[in-house]
């Protein structure tokens, strides 16, 4: 499924939205204050053959994580 990750520039939360169609683009709203002034992030996740999940962050290879989203190696 194609679950995007965005920043809302109003409150600076990250988020994450399941998008199935290129129209659900429009109207993104944050969903912490409502403001629809947000950027679609770059993802840096990965998954292996074997089908779990890993970052490709720099030591982050053995996460056990469902989301980078929330990932404190790439916070500022």
């Amino acid at each position: 499924m194609p679950i995007y990750e965005f920043l809302c520039a109003r409150c600076e939360k990250e988020f994450e939205k399941l998008i199935l169609s290129a129209r659900e683009r429009d109207g993104i709203r944050c969903p912490h204050c409502g403001s629809d002034e947000v950027r679609q992030q770059i993802s840096l996740c990965a998954f292996s053959s074997d089908g779990r999940f890993r970052s490709s962050v720099g030591g982050c290879t053995g996460c056990t994580a469902t989301s980078c989203a929330g990932c404190s190696v790439r916070k500022p």
